[in-house]
């Protein structure tokens, strides 16, 4: 009887343990996605080619699922890569519905412009999300793959990792240093 009821026991420990470290992953991953979430929706408000307000975004086990409505093919592509380039991301799956379609001239011409305001995008999240850096004091220009950083950051390791961010950034051919440190007095 006696051990009967140490088996019971260590059971009933060893069950509750496997529930609490399920339940651990589980708000882990719910944490991880929303996380995710929060960055995608944020991007895609960022970007002033795309309307925000007619995406939603889903994610679940870092998978994005984007539904809603675009003008153009060119703006379901951006949306993509948009969100697939942010941390955490393990797919996107694009239910983007186009309401109106360019000619391929239109298309190329606008798919520069979009190129550059994704990379004006990533960037600037990337340096919003980066705690080392004042995102939010920093412009981000893009024009066919150069970027331009401009602004005030308060040390010349700031300047130095806002602008590793953006080099390390798909699509950034070269990062021209136009930003000022408050440390040396507004002087670059």
């Amino acid at each position: 009887m006696k051990n009967s009821i140490i088996s019971v026991l260590v059971a009933a420990t060893l069950g509750t343990a496997s529930l609490a470290a399920n339940a651990e992953n589980t708000w882990k991953d719910t944490a991880s996605d929303a996380w995710i979430d929060g960055k995608a929706e944020t991007t895609l408000m960022l970007n002033g080619n795309l309307d925000s307000f007619d995406i939603n975004t889903d994610v679940k086990n870092g998978k994005v699922t984007l539904t809603g409505k675009v003008d153009r093919e060119v703006d379901k592509a951006l949306a993509t890569e948009l969100v697939m380039s942010l941390d955490g991301v393990k797919d996107v799956d694009n239910q983007l519905t186009v309401i109106e379609e360019l000619d391929e001239e239109q298309d190329g011409e606008v798919m520069q412009t979009l190129n550059d305001a994704k990379i004006e995008t990533v960037v600037k999240t990337r340096l919003m999300f980066e705690s080392e850096v004042s995102g939010m004091d920093i412009e981000v220009e893009s024009k066919m793959g150069e970027v331009t950083l401009s602004g005030m950051v308060e040390s010349d390791a700031e300047r130095q990792l806002a602008i590793k961010i953006a080099e390390n950034t798909n699509d950034v051919k070269t990062v021209v240093d136009m930003l000022k440190t408050t440390e040396q007095g507004g002087n670059a």
